[in-house]
């Protein structure tokens, strides 16, 4: 249920990204720092209310719906960061999807060697998954005119909605990702 929800707020946030630039005219770069602005006061209000951004401290209703607002944001914000390189910067799809893999490499980095909160860096990673995934996908989908490799949109979508399908119900089978303690406690055996 978790991921269907990402999904649905991804293609949310990416339809409120295209829309204000598509049907109203507003740029890549004014929307990315009104995205950006929206996330910074989702994230102080949910910090100052909370004390806490920690997505292991999720455990009431009202930091599940910080947690949400911060997701939609953060779809939003990638989108039109994303369309901001490849389009605006002239960097194309496949460059801007490589300068956001170098960049989402900086938080692992920091956190490994520099100490950065892994707070932090979480949402600084998580922050430049959309505008990665979005430039490879835009790459793999968009006409060869347009730099892509022209695979066509429907069938990218397909095969990475295929792709995490699988996934999930790899982790789901396999619980490979599910922490020892929380199992235990999920099922009543003592810590």
């Amino acid at each position: 249920m978790y991921w269907l929800a990402v999904v649905m707020v991804a293609i949310f946030g990416t339809m409120v990204a295209d829309a204000l630039h598509i049907q109203l005219g507003v740029p890549y770069a004014v929307s990315t720092v009104g995205f950006a602005i929206a996330l910074t006061l989702i994230f102080i209000t949910w910090y100052v209310t909370e004390r806490t951004l920690s997505i292991h401290h999720i455990t009431t209703l009202r930091r599940e719906l910080f947690y949400w607002a911060t997701v939609c944001a953060t779809f939003a914000m990638g989108t039109a960061v994303g369309d901001l390189t490849a389009y605006t910067l002239h960097l194309g799809f496949l460059a801007s999807g490589i300068l956001f893999t170098v960049v989402i490499a900086v938080p692992a980095i920091a956190h490994r060697f520099m100490r950065l909160n892994a707070v932090v860096a979480f949402w600084f990673a998580y922050i430049i998954t959309r505008p990665l995934g979005a430039s490879f996908a835009d790459w793999m989908g968009v006409p060869h005119l347009l730099g892509g490799l022209n695979w066509g949109r429907g069938t990218v979508s397909v095969s990475l909605t295929v792709l995490i399908v699988g996934l999930v119900g790899y982790l789901s089978v396999t619980r490979v990702d599910v922490e020892e303690e929380r199992e235990r406690q999920s099922v009543g055996e003592p810590a």
